[in-house]
């Protein structure tokens, strides 16, 4: 099932396949802002990453000495979330556990997708509950891959606020100790599928809340994540569009131990407790 929303000029249409965005457009630009989920290059859109971001050493992890195994990115992604709540301009997806997830997750959880849309931007909220009574890890991201019209080097990056990035390499899908710092040219990044030889882009910080992608040097979108205090930027080699994920944690380590309450980058939530972390999609007039 896929439900469209919309607000003045702008409309977003989402699946009920792992709550995924499928579409957000400008009737009056004609633009599409996300990316076709051609499979040729990657057959996806703006999954959800949830109960993990990134792979797991050796794709397991360990919880009250049980063993678990979960694939990459976690499994929400690729189940049916329930429509609970629409209007015009907003949509509620909730994904509550049951017997499948507990043999690869063993905790009970609720998890809602907020999609809401004003005048001019889309806002993306996750909200987690901890039904259990004692503590849960977990971590969630965002994966929206926005397309681009003209040839990969027309685009860049600018940052908010950072002069230098600092990303951490990748060996085999897990974050190294091994770090690449980029100078940017004025807070900007020039756009190069070189820079994506290695997989993707991994920042455990970011002085920047605010990213915004320039077509030919003029600003098409500004993407804002003040809620995630890591980040991933992805492309595949020669596909014509951009990731820019905000994350609530990232990849296992190389030196990680397996224990999920010692993951780095994981988040605790407590007995009862919720969290909640939204991003947004600015959309400029250009």
């Amino acid at each position: 099932m896929e439900i469209t929303i919309s607000k003045s000029n702008l409309s977003a249409t989402i699946s009920s396949k792992g709550a995924e965005l499928k579409s957000l457009s400008n009737s009056q630009t004609k633009r599409e802002y996300i990316w076709n989920g051609n499979p040729e290059f990657w057959g996806k859109h703006s999954p959800i990453l949830f109960p993990i971001v990134g792979t797991l050493k050796n794709n397991s992890y360990s919880y009250n000495d049980k063993n678990y195994e979960l694939p990459r990115h976690g499994f929400a992604r690729d189940l049916n979330f329930e429509l609970i709540y629409k209007s015009d301009c907003e949509a509620i997806f909730s994904l509550k556990s049951y017997d499948e997830t507990l043999k690869k997750y063993p905790f009970n959880f609720e998890l809602q997708l907020i999609y809401t849309l004003s005048e001019s931007y889309l806002t993306v909220c996750y909200k987690v509950f901890n039904e259990n009574q004692f503590e849960m890890p977990f971590s969630i991201g965002g994966h929206p891959a926005f397309a681009l019209n003209n040839n990969f080097d027309n685009y860049s990056l600018q940052f908010e606020n950072d002069e230098v990035i600092e990303c951490y390499l990748l060996e085999n899908d897990l974050l190294s100790q091994k770090t690449l710092k980029i100078e940017l040219k004025e807070k900007n990044l020039p756009l190069s599928y070189s820079l994506f030889k290695n997989d993707a882009l991994v920042f455990k910080q970011l002085n920047s809340k605010k990213i915004s992608l320039l077509e030919n040097d003029k600003p098409i979108l500004d993407f804002s994540f003040n809620d995630f205090p890591n980040f991933g930027i992805w492309t595949k080699q020669n596909a014509p569009f951009i990731c820019l994920e905000p994350w609530l944690g990232y990849a296992d380590t190389t030196i990680s131990n397996g224990n999920i309450l010692k993951k780095e980058g994981i988040y605790l939530l407590q007995p009862g407790c919720q969290k909640t972390a939204e991003f947004s999609i600015d959309v400029l007039k250009i």
